[in-house]
């Protein structure tokens, strides 16, 4: 099967390309810039230059494609166009994507996935192979769970990608399921602490893509996540709100990105190999049962390779699921136990 990591030459897209050389596998890279031509031919790949707003463009980009890891962010506008040409071309549609209604976007195509033959599964990556997983591990501990708590610190810094997405979520709030149904909640709307290596971490509650897909993992109703950050960020958001829907403005978000444009470039490979990602994950019931569990993971770009190379790899040997799947759903809880440098011990 012929298979396409389109966005190759972006910061995350060119790591899982180099991953994918590393293992011996050969995508198609391919992208709307002459970028990834140059990245193919260093690395030896075929190549194809298409843009996700031509329709027309995308049928012809994907022909005889079976899989496609769509790596082009924001997948707020990229996702959409990238999935239709899948469902068009009757190939597998995988993402790295965080965003929760880009999550929902996918699941409402469920259906028809299903008639395709395909399977859809975004957030392949950090978001949300480590999470999804963990959440579905405490689940199996406690099957009476109606709470989830999900956590991480990550290390590193973000990729210029991530903190865009970032910049577009301070426009949509905050979201926590609570009794089965998604709701918008203000910017850092909870605080609380977790223990890492003996020490307290100050953490604030933020839109990760679990709080859509956990409760399909799960079916536990009531899911919050959190990011650790230090006190000083969560004053400053909660002051953000003051701003409320001018933070979605046109001319707000291009200030704010064009700033992400400016300042960051992502993680060196230095600092991807010198940090690590530390998940937490906790489910309690009505009882007051509760179990908790603490994953430590490589630096999150890091895991992105690792995690949506394996899942490609699976799906090219062939499986009979399709339709729309979470990270567990597909390749089990355990899954991301088995990617390099995980490991899993009990929480605090």
């Amino acid at each position: 099967m012929q298979w396409m990591i389109y966005g190759a030459n972006g910061y995350t897209g060119r790591l899982i390309a180099q991953e994918a050389k590393q293992r011996g596998l050969s995508p198609i890279l391919a992208g709307r810039s002459d970028a990834v031509a140059t990245l193919a031919q260093a690395l030896g790949f075929e190549h194809r230059r298409f843009d996700l707003a031509d329709r027309n463009a995308v049928r012809a980009g994907l022909d005889g494609v079976g899989l496609v890891l769509h790596c082009a962010g924001p997948f707020s506008a990229t996702s959409a166009p990238m999935l239709e040409g899948c469902l068009a071309a009757g190939a597998h549609y995988l993402d790295i994507t965080g965003e929760i209604d880009v999550f929902a976007y996918c699941h409402a195509q469920d259906a028809r996935a299903s008639e395709r033959g395909i399977v859809v599964l975004p957030g392949a990556g950090f978001d949300v192979v480590p999470t999804d997983c963990l959440a579905a591990m405490l689940k199996r501990e406690l099957p009476t769970a109606t709470h989830l708590v999900l956590a991480f610190e990550a290390g590193g810094g973000p990729s210029p990608g991530t903190a865009k997405t970032s910049v577009e979520g301070l426009g949509k709030g905050g979201r926590a399921r609570i009794d089965g149904e998604l709701q918008r909640v203000p910017l850092a709307w909870k605080t609380r602490s977790f223990v890492r290596d003996g020490q307290p971490r100050t953490a604030m509650t933020i839109p990760w893509g679990d709080v859509y897909t956990a409760y399909l993992s799960t079916g536990i109703p009531n899911v919050e996540v959190y990011m650790a950050v230090p006190p000083a960020t969560i004053s400053r958001l909660r002051r953000l709100r003051l701003l409320g829907p001018l933070l979605g403005t046109g001319l707000v978000q291009s200030f704010l990105k064009r700033g992400v444009a400016r300042s960051v470039r992502g993680p060196s490979d230095d600092k991807r190999a010198a940090t690590v990602t530390h998940v937490w994950g906790e489910v309690s019931d009505r009882d007051g049962a509760q179990v908790r569990r603490h994953l430590v993971v490589p630096n999150g770009y890091t895991l992105t390779a690792t995690a949506s190379l394996g899942i490609v790899e699976h799906l090219l040997r062939g499986t009979d699921v399709v339709g729309y799947r979470t990270p567990s759903q597909l390749m089990g809880a355990e899954y991301v136990l088995s990617l390099p440098g995980v490991t899993l011990s009990a929480g605090k």
